[in-house]
């Protein structure tokens, strides 16, 4: 036992040097540059950068507005954080790294001698353990419920911060409070109602919290918004393959999520987890299993043979496109501006809200001829040639937002049928309430 004793004194002194060196050695004067200056330095950069791409026509004013109040909050969480920084990280005075020096010289041996008289104790193992699990699963619910009051006192004190009522829903959600996560995102959604992103993520949460899981109703609406803004949302198409699963529209969900999968790596996670869900689509709809590898046309010509119950969406397979010829009111000419966003569409008058075809033109190009046609389809499933009867129309957005808004000027056809239309002449002649 006296060489036990020998040994771990003198592993113990060698153990000293190592945490006493740096405290006694002098400290080196500080030659790195300033940390506000690089943070500084690369606002600027990245703004610069989302100026070139407005001027260049990749972001609109509402993305630009959005990224620029990304990097500027950013920035002082940089600054503030860099500012913390330099208040701890001064070198300690001479005299005060000796004092803690002689500190760690009595506290080091002492802790390690009564460490080893605590977990020494071999019986006590089991118990701890039982202890630790437990204590770990206290800690884990405590941080959650710790950090969901410390967002609603900063919520409290800014009720406009987007993001932080973002991460409160998703911290509800995680707690299992699901209405109250919804309430968080519908508070977030309301203060940025054009932001993509923010309409799935709202719609998600309402079909979590609806009790049969659905997305049907008000979330339906809401991603189909959200895809006529970005056609090529990935999130958007998702879930729009999934609202039609849930209407019964099994072979225009494949033919969405076909869509999707062919930009994915086929070995990724993600593509077998689509493809299982594509799968129970083909089943339901009765698609033969030869068919399940074939092209979303070859797909389409397949169902047409087998059954009947789909919507037209779902088989179509010919081409189609319409000559529209827009022109604006003279009479309400005063309330635009040349540059103002003027969306051209075709939409079914029995079917899913969103537009079967869109072109975007400005006021200065009126009067004018467009061609609608398949090619400028929303989702694959959704063409002009999958229906029959449909409604044009054309609408002047004064925010440049595919959705509609209060002030905009419109104007909009009677229904018709598609195949027997050579042109469509729409004016622009009212105002939308």
């Amino acid at each position: 036992m006296i060489i036990f004793w020998i040994l771990a004194g003198i592993l113990l002194a060698l153990s000293l040097v190592f945490v006493l060196a740096p405290l006694v050695r002098p400290t080196p004067p500080d030659t790195a540059p300033g940390q506000d200056r690089l943070n500084l330095e690369v606002f600027q950069q990245r703004l610069k950068e989302l100026d070139a791409d407005l001027e260049a026509g990749f972001l609109d004013q509402a993305q630009y507005e959005a990224a620029r109040r990304d990097l500027e909050r950013e920035l002082l969480y940089d600054l503030d954080g860099a500012e913390t920084a330099a208040a701890t990280e001064r070198p300690a005075s001479a005299l005060s790294r000796w004092a803690l020096a002689l500190a760690l010289t009595i506290i080091v041996p002492a802790a390690t001698v009564l460490a080893y008289l605590e977990f020494g104790r071999t019986d006590l193992i089991d118990q701890r353990q039982a202890t630790t699990m437990t204590d770990d699963t206290k800690a884990e619910v405590a941080s959650l419920e710790e950090l969901v009051e410390q967002l609603e006192k900063r919520l409290e004190q800014e009720p406009a911060n987007i993001d932080g009522w973002m991460m409160l829903s998703r911290t509800y959600l995680a707690m299992g409070r699901l209405n109250a996560g919804a309430k968080a995102m519908e508070r977030a959604y309301v203060l940025a109602p054009n932001e993509v992103n923010l309409k799935i993520a709202y719609a998600e949460v309402l079909g979590l919290v609806d009790p049969n899981k659905s997305l049907l109703g008000r979330p339906a609406e809401l991603i189909a918004e959200a895809l006529a803004q970005e056609p090529t949302n990935s999130n958007a198409r998702w879930f729009s393959g999934l609202v039609a699963f849930q209407r019964g529209q099994y072979q225009a969900a494949r033919t969405t999520w076909q869509s999707i999968l062919d930009e994915l790596d086929p070995a990724s996670e993600e593509a077998g987890n689509l493809r299982q869900m594509m799968g129970e689509a083909q089943r339901r709809a009765g698609i033969p299993a030869e068919t399940a590898s074939a092209t979303p046309t070859e797909a389409s010509e397949a169902k047409v043979e087998a059954t009947t119950t789909e919507t037209p969406a779902a088989t179509a397979t010919s081409q189609a496109s319409l000559t529209v010829a827009v022109s604006l009111d003279p009479g309400i000419s005063d309330r635009v501006s040349p540059d103002d966003t003027v969306f051209v569409f075709a939409r079914a008058v029995q079917g899913p809200p969103m537009p079967l075809a869109v072109q975007r033109l400005q006021v200065k190009d009126l009067p004018t001829t467009v061609t609608l046609d398949d090619s400028q389809a929303m989702s694959p499933a959704l063409r002009l040639s999958a229906f029959e009867e449909i409604k044009v129309g054309a609408r002047v957005s004064l925010s440049g937002q595919a959705t509609p808004q209060p002030g905009d000027l419109f104007g909009e056809s009677r229904p018709i049928q598609r195949a027997a239309q050579t042109e469509i002449r729409i004016q622009i002649d009212q105002v939308r309430p």
